[in-house]
């Protein structure tokens, strides 16, 4: 059992209810206000180098830096944000140059070896024990963040690190930004996207007698798991992973050349043991560990999947007489574990799917975080936003009536978009010079389909599960009361930030809140219970594979950054044969596809399969012990994981939250495996 008693939430301090965004910016208002930007913040940051070290306070230096970080905050994510949602594409060009202007500027003040002398000089005269603990905490992170730039290193070393640290931001804006700008398509008859329902064909857009799919999720997916021509799914598959491959290549080969450079410069042996030493993992070697013996344990389980997708391939092609080369391939893989799902536990996406229209899943959604976390959401009418599409709600405490902060929503695709779902921090929820608390604001950005002339915007259900997902990182943005910006909503060790949002990703596959969050689009009715129930047993299906996959992903990465001299697309083919015993498609290369390398994961993959230990221990250890929609035990989830933000370590957020260290079983039990008896499964921590 964790803790128990009262929680009261609510900010000791008052709280500046003020949305300090802007999305209306010309491309030549976003170049000026850089300009200022940087001028403005590098005034405070001249004022604190310049400071006599002997007259150093916690006020002229800790308390300087804190002020100008928060303001420097909300202007920058002002200007580099439109880069990924803005309609208009000189707005997404400036913004562009905007974050890499800012992203060198970066670099040169995180290299003022001044200002770190003065911070080092005020930890030698300050009675560390007398300070707040996060203002102690954030003096020593600045510190070791100094040195981690090599500031205690000579000059010419610090030059060296400056220049390289410059070029790896610019490379990594490019990197991302090519995979956003891409507008590859491929045109298909109807006979050749044979399988795919109505409503799907009706939302293409026509190529004369042709019909287009993008390479964008909501097309690219649904067509993996659902077309039976293979033909059609191998051009499909081979062009989604070979999207930028001309530019991404030689973009991949630099960076890990250019980190395993700056590594070695600052005396680690490897770009992974640097990044490692901030997470909770803290070395590659425990990285190394933990994906060796999970994929050990997981490989019987996958082998058994494979087989039985084999089979189902088999079935398959003497059906629809078509070679059968008993091979799995790469373009076989989604539509044949799509099969599973359909035949071994009868779960039909195509039918699952009007039960999730998107305005129920929203209304649902939002409903059981307010009910769970002691929240009320607020649609602000009216608002300023960078897209029709684009929704903002206001959220308060629902005991005190105080403002937490504002979200935006943004769920549809469109031209030049970011591809992916994810969860943006915009506005820092931290304190503000005059000591008020400044509320945080995030944004939601995600890729759902959009609604036809004759249907909503239906979600398949792993869509459901992304949107809670990433929901829950907006949650975590919001609810985190940091008195830093440095510290604030989803700043936690890097291979614990996914935890508090796969926690809530239990909610997709438990009965009650299925319920809440669905009804057919056309009946209004409610999901069948039987439907219902094979949905919930369905977790399991193609388990082995999915994890082995992520373990390939997260190898591939820890390989880029620990070994020199690799090719990523042949040690991505070496471990997909290896981990997973399915090919990768001739000429392709997924790793020059994969933003998580350039989009600051690098050497960090594992933290999605890592922090998984942590999310289900939680999970099954008071939710599913206490009552999924116990508000008693929402709440203590709220003060303990996710109000500290990252002012505390993981390990010990987790701890309170628990009443105990973590442990492994839930995890193990998650994957489908059996414990092995007699050996004790430590957490990996």
């Amino acid at each position: 059992m964790g803790p128990t008693g009262e929680v009261v939430f609510g900010s000791p301090v008052p709280v500046c209810a003020q949305n300090r965004l802007r999305w209306d910016l010309s491309p030549e208002r976003i170049r000026q206000l850089t300009d200022e930007l940087m001028g403005r913040t590098k005034k405070v940051y001249d004022g604190v180098g310049a400071l006599d070290p002997d007259a150093v306070t916690v006020e002229n230096t800790l308390k300087a830096l804190a002020d100008v970080e928060v303001e420097y905050t909300v202007q920058r994510n002002m200007l580099d944000f439109p880069q990924h949602v803005s309609p208009c594409k000189e707005v997404r060009a400036a913004s562009t140059e905007a974050d890499k202007r800012l992203s060198e500027f970066d670099v040169e003040m995180s290299m003022r070896e001044d200002v770190y002398l003065r911070v080092v000089a005020l930890q030698k005269k300050t009675d560390a024990e007398g300070m707040a603990p996060e203002a102690r905490r954030y003096m020593e992170r600045l510190i070791q963040l100094g040195r981690r730039n090599g500031l205690h290193l000579p000059t010419e070393t610090q030059q060296e690190v400056k220049s390289i640290k410059k070029q790896l931001s610019n490379l990594c804006i490019d990197f991302n930004k090519n995979l956003n700008e891409d507008t590859t398509s491929l045109s298909f008859t109807r006979d050749q996207l044979g399988g795919l329902p109505e409503d799907f064909l009706g939302s293409l857009e026509k190529d004369g007698e042709q019909l287009k799919i993008t390479l964008k999720y909501p097309h690219y997916f649904p067509t993996m798991k659902k077309c039976f021509v293979p033909e059609t799914r191998r051009k499909l598959e081979e062009a989604f992973n070979s999207r930028c491959q001309q530019e991404n290549s030689g973009i991949l080969k630099e960076l890990v050349k250019l980190r395993a450079q700056k590594s070695s410069l600052l005396g680690f042996s490897t770009h992974a043991d640097f990044v490692l030493e901030m997470n909770m993992a803290k070395s590659g070697k425990k990285v190394a560990g933990f994906l060796e013996e999970l994929a050990r344990k997981l490989k019987p389980l996958g082998e058994e999947e494979r087989a039985v997708l084999l089979q189902l391939k088999q079935k398959e092609c003497e059906r629809r007489g078509l070679p059968f080369d008993g091979q799995l391939h790469a373009w076989d893989t989604r539509y044949f574990m799509t099969q599973v799902e359909e035949t071994q536990y009868s779960v039909d996406q195509n039918l699952l799917k009007e039960f999730f229209p998107m305005e129920v899943v929203t209304r649902g959604l939002l409903d059981i975080y307010q009910e769970l976390l002691g929240l009320s959401f607020q649609l602000v009418d009216g608002a300023s936003v960078w897209h029709p599409d684009v929704t903002l709600y206001s959220v308060k405490d629902r005991g005190s009536g105080q403002v937490v902060g504002q979200f935006y929503l943004d769920l549809h695709p469109r031209e030049g978009k970011y591809g992916h779902a994810a969860c943006f921090g915009l506005q820092p929820g931290c304190l503000l010079p005059d000591g008020s608390r400044q509320m945080s604001v995030a944004a939601m950005v995600a890729n759902f389909s959009k609604p036809t002339a004759d249907a909503p915007s239906l979600l398949q259900h792993d869509e459901v599960e992304t949107y809670f997902h990433e929901f829950g990182h907006v949650m975590h943005q919001l609810c985190a009361q940091a008195a830093y910006a440095m510290f604030s909503g989803t700043h936690v060790e890097r291979d614990f930030v996914e935890a508090p949002s796969q926690m809530l990703e239990n909610w997709v596959w438990e009965k009650e809140p299925l319920q809440r969050m669905s009804k057919h689009y056309r009946t209004g009715k409610p999901i069948p219970e039987e439907l219902l129930d094979k949905l919930i047993k369905s977790r399991l299906a193609n388990t082995g594979l999915f994890n082995l996959r992520q373990i390939v992903l997260a190898k591939v990465d820890q390989a880029l950054h620990t070994r020199t001299g690799l090719d990523p697309a042949e040690e991505y083919g070496r471990l997909c044969q290896e981990v997973l015993g399915i090919p990768a498609s001739k000429g392709t290369n997924m790793p020059a596809t994969f933003g998580h390398l350039a989009g600051g994961y690098d050497a960090q993959y594992y933290g999605y399969l890592w922090s998984e230990v942590f999310s289900m221990d939680m999970f099954y250890a008071r939710f599913k012990q206490e009552g999924i929609m116990n508000p008693k035990v929402g709440l203590d989830y709220r003060k303990f994981i996710l109000q500290p933000g990252g002012s505390q370590d993981a390990s010990e957020m987790l701890r309170k939250f628990l009443g105990r260290e973590p442990k492994q079983e839930a995890f193990l039990l998650s994957k489908g495996l059996t414990l092995e008896l007699g050996a004790s499964t430590p957490c990996p921590c």
